[in-house]
Order: C-alpha cells, then sequence, then structure tokens
C-alpha cells in the first residue's frame, strides 16, 4: 500500500480508482496554492507518491534529491473524464517507482 497524494490540477475523486492505497488530495489537506518546491519537501514526508498534471515540474525540480515518487500524467485535460482512464496504468505503475523517481503515464 503506498500514501498517494493528488495534486491540486486533479480532481480529488480520482482516488477511488486507486483502491487499496492510502490517498489525499492537496486541497483536501489544505496544501493548496503552495509552489512545487515547498508542496514536495511537505509531501515526501507523509507520502510516497506525488500524482500531478504539472508536465514542467520534472523541469522544475530535480526529483532525484526527494524522498517520493513522481507521477505525470499526460491526458487531454484535468477533467475526471480524461485522467480517470489513466489510473489503470498508475496503479500497475506503483510496482515500479521509487523515492526520487518520475514516471509519465499518458493515454
Amino acid at each position: 500500500m503506498s500514501r498517494i497524494l493528488l495534486d491540486e490540477n486533479l480532481d480529488w475523486r480520482l482516488r477511488r480508482e486507486l483502491q487499496g492505497h492510502e490517498v489525499e488530495s492537496v486541497p483536501l489537506i489544505g496544501w493548496a496554492g503552495l509552489k512545487n518546491g515547498e508542496l514536495l519537501a511537505r509531501a515526501e514526508l507523509r507520502f510516497d507518491v506525488f500524482i500531478t498534471m504539472d508536465s514542467n515540474l520534472a523541469y522544475q525540480r530535480n526529483i532525484a534529491g526527494y524522498k517520493i515518487a513522481v507521477v505525470v500524467l499526460e491526458a487531454n485535460s484535468n477533467r475526471l473524464a480524461d485522467t480517470r482512464p489513466l489510473m489503470t496504468k498508475v496503479l500497475s505503475s506503483l510496482e515500479n517507482t521509487g523515492p526520487g523517481s518520475l514516471i509519465t503515464i499518458s493515454s
């Protein structure tokens, strides 16, 4: 079981698609509006995986230096209808993630 944090650019209802894992959402835990550096620093203390649609994150931060895995989703939009189908791939990728890894999941 992984502890997963969904970025604020993702619908919190994706939690339902990640059964068997402890899943929180940035807005639901009161971290909305934090810049990526502070967000990742906080997240690595409580979570194993951070899921986002922010493709620039890999260029803004050295993910390898963090104690959290980052999964970047590539979909037509961040609407639930576009991101929900990616959750099967996310679930299978969790087995191959570790601290400091960056994985991109696309439709």
